[in-house]
């Protein structure tokens, strides 16, 4: 990915992109800045997916397509210390969400024994009140 400091001014930086199925519904991005230790980000896998193709996002990451060849998107990244934004090439951020597919299909990631379970802690929290 780009980090862009200026209009005029940007460098790449190393990310390592991430999904674990037990948290199907995160993805996670650790950015590898020169001379600091990564900064990890966690963020919805539908914001990353809905941002390849249309403006998404409210808060602190907002994500969006950019025109060009090839596509990319813009990574906006809000925090008390400062804002970040960065671009990326759109192919390799399908690839990884397509992995991520694979391991927990987009919609399927609370299904049978699961869902019980998720339902079966609500209904414990709905009896102690």
């Amino acid at each position: 990915m780009n980090l862009v400091v200026s209009p005029e001014l940007s460098f790449s930086i190393v990310v390592d992109l991430a999904y674990e199925a037990d948290d199907p519904y995160a993805v996670r991005f650790a950015f590898h800045l020169p001379g600091d230790a990564p900064v990890t980000w966690v963020f919805a896998r539908e914001l990353l997916l809905d941002g390849l193709s249309a403006p998404s996002g409210e808060g602190d990451v907002h994500i969006h397509p950019v025109g060009g060849e090839p596509p990319e998107v813009r990574i906006a990244l809000r925090c008390p210390n400062g804002d970040a934004v960065l671009h990326a090439p759109s192919a390799p951020l399908i690839a990884f969400l397509a992995r991520t597919d694979r391991l927990v299909a987009m919609g399927q990631e609370l299904t049978g024994k699961e869902l019980d379970a998720e339902l079966a802690d609500i209904l414990r929290g709905c009896d102690a009140g």
